[in-house]
């Protein structure tokens, strides 16, 4: 079962190697966080404000390839937890209805996601794993 998360926030901090995105059950009141780098987090953040920029970065090109090729992004999933380390899908609806699921880092579909407003789910085992680790 999945449960629906938003992005509650984001901890950037230039100075260090890793950064922090935290999301909050939308129904409930779990949260965890989940380590990015720096590029990953300024992306989000920068989609999230609706910040323009004058060429496309890779969220932005990998954006632009799913609706060339008719796809649309209906939401991320955060499916498992391994070794301290988050895995993700962007779960895209191709064509002709189907649905794919292509295998991410988190911080990629978030940030991938985050200015349409994509849903993001997290696997009820996934966010039980991530509280025993908090």
């Amino acid at each position: 079962m999945s449960v629906l998360m938003e992005l509650s926030r984001i901890l950037i901090r230039e100075n260090n190697d890793y950064q922090i995105i935290e999301l909050r059950e939308v129904d409930g009141d779990r949260t965890f966080p989940i380590v990015i780098g720096l590029p990953e987090a300024q992306a989000i953040e920068r989609r999230l404000h609706g910040i323009e920029i004058k060429r496309p970065q890779t969220h932005e090109l990998l954006a632009h390839v799913i609706e060339a090729f008719g796809g649309e992004l209906v939401s991320i999933t955060i499916n498992d937890l391994a070794e301290h380390t988050f895995f993700a899908t962007l779960d895209i609806r191709k064509p002709d209805g189907s649905t794919m699921n292509i295998d991410s880092r988190p911080s990629d579909a978030i940030a991938l996601g985050i200015a349409k407003g994509v849903p993001v789910f997290v696997e009820e085992r996934v966010l039980d794993e991530a509280q025993s680790e908090c």
